[in-house]
């Protein structure tokens, strides 16, 4: 059990670190106007989760400590459900319903398409 928490917080720094260094990244390339940088996030961690999760459980074998650090704490610090939610409360607050609606969606379609891709891809090779 040690070993499990202990992997989960490597892989938590490790996945705030990547978290915000994206987030600084994006925002400086496209701004502040919309939030890429959590959307980007988002996406990505889904397609990261949707791979890792069948690559290491049908092809590459990980001690479950590792795979639940891995899986739990890196991509759990990395994606970002929390900041999208407030971030679409304060589009809506500012009366900006159109981008909070496009931004709920895109989301929600992005994320959940990004981790069938990962799943299939990792399935695929």
């Amino acid at each position: 059990m040690f070993a499990t928490f202990g992997f989960i917080a490597i892989f938590a720094v490790l996945g705030a670190w990547a978290r915000y260094g994206q987030t600084l990244l994006v925002q400086t390339v496209f701004g502040r106007d919309f939030p890429w940088a959590t959307l980007s996030i988002n996406i990505l961690g889904c397609f990261i989760m949707g791979f890792l999760f069948f690559e290491t459980l049908e092809r590459i074998s990980l001690s479950p400590e590792l795979r639940t650090g891995m899986l739990t704490g890196g991509l759990g610090a990395y994606t970002t459900f929390s900041t999208f939610s407030l971030e679409t409360l304060v589009l809506f607050e500012n009366g900006d319903t159109t981008k909070a609606l496009i931004y709920m969606f895109a989301s929600l379609f992005l994320c959940v398409a990004a981790a069938f891709a990962g799943a299939w891809i990792s399935r695929s090779i």
